[in-house]
């Protein structure tokens, strides 16, 4: 078993390899339909498998189109690992798509909304700085802290 710490290295470097073979490596046309960045890796504790985790920008189609090219590229992928990274045993990969990025905008599109809503239902509760009357930000979210 690795420590924690050369699994965290291991981990960032595949992050930063796998990163340039997307740019300039993989040759699949699918995987450059979506704008495709690798958001985080994670490999276990013994360096046999890694999890990819991509943020692909585009349509529901693009993405599934570059999921399947991924997938498809997996076996040079961990080919190109082995040979760059020069570790004993390469990790079996396995990419997943990381929606984080669509849910924390789809949750800042909420607070907008219920920012408006709350500011329309009560125009005379808010000033010209955008507080309300208690001087607190809208929604009660202060930046303190």
């Amino acid at each position: 078993m690795a420590n924690s710490r050369r699994v965290e290295r291991v981990a960032s470097l595949i992050k930063r390899e796998v990163s340039q073979m997307l740019m300039s490596g993989i040759k699949d046309d699918r995987v450059g339909s979506g704008m495709v960045s690798v958001t985080d890796v994670e490999v276990s504790g013994d360096l046999q498998h890694a999890k990819i985790f991509v943020s692909i920008y585009g349509s529901d189609a693009a993405k599934a189109e570059t999921m399947a090219g991924l997938k498809a590229a997996t076996g040079f992928v961990r080919g190109e690992l082995g040979h760059r990274l020069q570790l004993r045993r390469t990790p079996e990969i396995l990419f997943r798509e990381d929606r984080s990025v669509e849910r924390g905008t789809r949750v800042l599109s909420l607070i907008n909304q219920l920012s408006q809503e709350r500011q329309a239902r009560h125009p005379e509760e808010w000033s010209a700085e955008g507080l309300d009357s208690t001087g607190a930000e809208p929604l009660g979210l202060d930046h303190q802290g």
